[in-house]
């Protein structure tokens, strides 16, 4: 739910409007005025308990508060959202068009611009909507959860379903649903980067805040949707949902959409190219028939027409329509798009950064050895790290799940937990307290160096002895041998306290005792090796970054056939400087033992460096740099900040579905470039056809209303490259927007066209003897006779040359017998080719001025198609030989 309010809002902005100045709304004062007093006074004012509320009651709430979701307030209503449509450059300039045409008397421009820009704003409406139902739809299957208090009992609910006065559980990876009055905290922990813009942790506790003059943010007692749980275990009574939310708040005073992407960028600075371009032909071409005509209103409808046929007004729709389509199939493939603008970055990922587990390993970790410090199985350190996995009241990893399901103690009658120290990053282990046995045992389980460094004695059977180093030395040893064969290696050990002491803090981990240690193995995926083998193909190369040491990491490497280009640790990368750090992160293809901070760094290195970074993370420490990368990819059983932070969510955690995804990813760009080259070409062609013609001809080339029919009968046509087929090898390798080599793609196959153009222009002025205007000058009618003939032959020739000539540029392989198009696509292609070859001899020919064309026009224009259709493969393939693209 978050991650729509950030895919719409930058983040920056909403950082900056929450340290803005504005009023204290009602319902931010009343969560202040909570704040102050006690946790009791709060479940009272909530109308609450300790019980939490009934079903019925959250029911009664939920029609009165509304359902906790903040994106409903940014969907626009459909008058809204149609002018928005309409503010576009491209609609604007056809809706004046539009108005001077009727202005001046031509209705029939009018009212085919009019529908041009029905047909561009309509579908663009009703596609864009359509989609987005159909997003929110596939995102309800990888929506947020959280956990509630219900009488009495704890349930899993979707975040959306939170009513003011629930009583939320949270832990270490919790979203944090709503704003809230905290009642319990143990080392708790969170994240308020979303509106506060700092990323260090705040500590919050559950003690009545003495200042209540500060910003509602720095409550120690509050804590505020859009924030996450990074270490310690809380309960909290909700205060504000939804819109009512110091989030939500800011939310709605935000009008800023979402960052633009590359992709975006590149499409804006397309359409503004062809705008200069078209305000530099209308000019010109206003000033030549103007002069040369000398009728001044009829130059005008000419140059604006010529704008109309130059504008690309259905990119926006084939644009909404690519990214929808792809959103769907994708879903057939078990990737999820939670952001539609995801899908433009998605084919163009070069990097892929990931951790192994579950993606390189079959995500099942099973325990395999447990043994004191000399090598022996030891059930005391089996029982020791039980009961660390069973009493902690943390996110349970696949390390805890493992201990858990390796062996059941029956220990509720003679054991109680008293205490826990949640697992941090920092220290990279965590601890509980138990009243075990007579007395308060602090069991502390963690990374072998870290606890080794909290120990000064060791323990074999019951004798206890005091560290040294060759007893290290002996561990270390071990320890390496068990991770050079792929084992993931954890440390237990152990304190007494006295039964009097009952609070601890992590300065009590200290003089523990070293009981033994736990192997644990996760084997390689079977579909491992080929997965790697496909993203290689596709020009995609596989960066591992983990927090397990590199031994492992080698380990699993070799076995799924991934060759190690080079490793470097945390440690190694934390002492280079700025020029060998670039050098490190783009040799190595293994960087283990990584803070969560420094797996951030290495992505906006590498996005630095010019790469298109994904990243692929399910866990806590993966939400920073899920947002960091370019397209932030999760699994449907990550952890909730993990999938909030995410663009794309997998169903299945597996680089084949993933490599499924990015190429379908890329046949969306494909077909949206397939347009934009299409027309940047064929309105460069169209330059010298309709420049060159109107200087040289003494009547007009074609009529306005001609060439309005042309560009509608075109975009008609152009409707089905959303749905066409796309070759293997253009998706071979990754896609990024060049705007350069459309550039030149427009120079080289655009003028193309105007050779054909002015071939068409010599049979109808020679062979059909449209040059006996110039003889007629008494006979009106005969002057109007050859005009209209040789206008119909330029309105035929032009469209099936530039309907056709799409089925050239869609494919590097030969057309038609190598590559086809999809049915959709054939079917509107043909179909504009037939009605315009019917229109001169039916009755619409009046209307629009045409005249039926003799037999022999048929032949010379088959041999232009033909002729002009092998011109431009050669050229294309030449230059896509010299300059490359997709």
């Amino acid at each position: 739910m978050f991650r729509t309010i950030f895919g719409k809002i930058s983040p920056i902005l909403v950082v900056k409007e929450a340290k803005a100045f504005h009023p204290v709304s009602e319902d931010e004062r009343r969560l202040i005025e909570l704040c102050g007093g006690s946790a009791g006074e709060a479940l009272k004012a909530m109308e609450s308990g300790p019980e939490g509320l009934s079903p019925a009651e959250s029911e009664r709430r939920l029609d009165v508060y509304g359902r906790n979701e903040i994106s409903e307030a940014q969907r626009p209503g459909f008058w809204t959202d149609i002018v928005r449509r309409c503010r576009s450059p491209l609609v604007v300039q056809l809706l004046l068009i539009a108005a001077i045409s009727g202005a001046i008397g031509e209705l029939k421009s009018a009212v085919i611009v009019s529908g041009m820009v029905v047909l561009s704003v309509g579908l663009s409406y009703a596609l864009d909507r359509r989609s987005s139902r159909a997003v929110e739809a596939l995102g309800k299957r990888v929506q947020s959860h959280t956990v509630v208090v219900r009488e009495g009992r704890e349930a899993d609910i979707p975040i959306a379903e939170v009513v003011p006065g629930d009583l939320v559980v949270l832990h270490a990876g919790s979203v944090i649903p709503a704003d809230l009055r905290l009642l319990t905290a143990k080392d708790f922990f969170v994240s308020q980067s979303v509106l506060t813009g700092e990323s260090m942790p705040v500590e919050k506790n559950a003690e009545p805040c003495a200042n209540l003059g500060r910003a509602a943010h720095e409550l120690t007692n509050a804590c505020f949707q859009g924030g996450n749980v990074l270490s310690g275990a809380a309960r909290g009574v909700v205060i504000n949902t939804g819109a009512r939310t110091t989030f939500g708040s800011i939310a709605e005073r935000l009008s800023q959409t979402r960052e633009a992407t590359s992709f975006d960028r590149g499409v804006r600075s397309f359409t503004w190219l062809m705008i200069r371009f078209m305000v530099v032909m209308v000019l010109v071409v206003f000033l030549i028939v103007g002069l040369t005509k000398g009728n001044w209103i009829e130059a005008l409808l000419f140059a604006l027409s010529i704008a109309v046929g130059l504008t690309p007004e259905m990119l926006p729709m084939i644009v909404t329509v690519n990214l929808a389509k792809g959103a769907l199939t994708m879903s057939r493939k078990k990737v999820i798009v939670k952001q539609l603008s995801a899908i433009q970055n998605f084919g163009a990922i070069d990097i892929l950064c990931t951790d192994k587990t579950g993606t390189l390993t079959q995500d099942h970790v099973v325990l395999e050895r447990h043994v004191d410090i000399i090598g022996h199985e030891s059930d005391n350190v089996l029982r020791y790290a039980w009961l660390n996995s069973h009493y902690q009241t943390g996110l349970r990893n696949l390390i805890d799940r493992a201990v858990l399901e390796y062996i059941q103690f029956n220990v509720e009658r003679n054991c109680r937990r008293v205490d826990e120290l949640p697992f941090d990053f920092q220290r990279r282990r965590m601890s509980v307290v138990v009243d075990y046995e007579g007395d308060h045992v602090l069991i502390c389980k963690g990374a072998v160096e870290e606890i080794y460094s909290c120990c000064d004695r060791y323990q074999v059977d019951e004798e206890i002895y005091p560290l040294i180093n060759m007893i290290r030395d002996d561990l270390y040893e071990e320890v390496e041998g068990l991770n050079e064969d792929g084992y993931r290696v954890l440390g237990i050990a152990y304190r007494e306290f006295p039964r009097e002491k009952t609070t601890f803090t992590v300065a009590d981990e200290c003089d523990l005792i070293l009981l033994g240690y736990i192997a644990f193995f996760d084997p390689p995926k079977d579909s491992t090796a080929q997965a790697l083998a496909q993203l290689r193909e596709s020009g995609v190369r596989v960066k591992i970054l983990t927090g397990d040491n590199a031994l492992v990491t080698r380990k699993i490497c070799r076995d799924v056939g991934m060759e190690v280009t080079r490793a470097v640790t945390g440690d190694e990368l934390a002492r280079l400087d700025s020029r060998e750090f670039a050098q490190a992160i783009r040799e190595a293809n293994i960087l283990a033992r990584l803070s969560p901070a420094q797996k951030e760094m290495v992505i906006q290195g590498l996005r630095q460096a010019g790469h298109v970074v994904g990243y692929m993370g399910d866990g806590i420490n993966d939400a920073p740099s899920l947002r960091a990368a370019d397209v932030g990819i999760s699994v449907d059983t990550a952890v909730d900040v993990a999938k909030e932070a995410a663009d794309i969510v997998l169903l299945e955690k597996s680089l084949l579905v993933l490599e499924d995804g990015i190429k379908e990813g890329r046949k969306v760009f494909a077909n949206i470039i397939k347009y934009i080259r299409m027309g940047a070409s064929s309105n460069f062609g169209n330059m010298f056809s309709v420049v060159g013609a109107s200087y040289l001809l003494p009547f007009l080339p074609m009529q306005p209303v001609q060439i309005l029919l042309n560009n509608l009968l075109y975009d008609f046509s152009q409707t089905g490259i959303p749905t066409d087929n796309v070759d293997e090898e253009l998706i071979a390798r990754p896609l990024k927007w060049d705007i350069g080599n459309i550039k030149w793609f427009m120079i080289f196959i655009g003028p193309i066209s105007s050779i054909f153009d002015y071939a068409t222009f010599g049979v109808m002025w020679f062979v059909f003897h449209c040059n006996a205007f110039l003889v007629a000058a008494a006979d009106g009618a005969a002057q109007g006779h050859y005009e209209r003939l040789f206008q119909t032959g330029w309105f035929v020739e032009s469209l099936l040359t530039q309907t056709l000539i799409v089925h050239i540029i869609r494919t590097r392989r030969i057309p038609f017998l190598r590559s086809r198009a999809s049915l959709p696509m054939t079917v509107t292609t043909l179909a504009v080719m037939a009605l315009g070859a019917w229109l001169p001899y039916s009755r619409l020919a009046r209307v629009f001025g045409f005249v039926p064309l003799p037999a022999g026009y048929w032949g010379w224009i088959a041999g232009f198609l033909l002729a002009y259709g092998i011109i431009t493969h050669t050229v294309k393939t030449w230059f896509l030989k010299r300059f490359g693209g997709e």
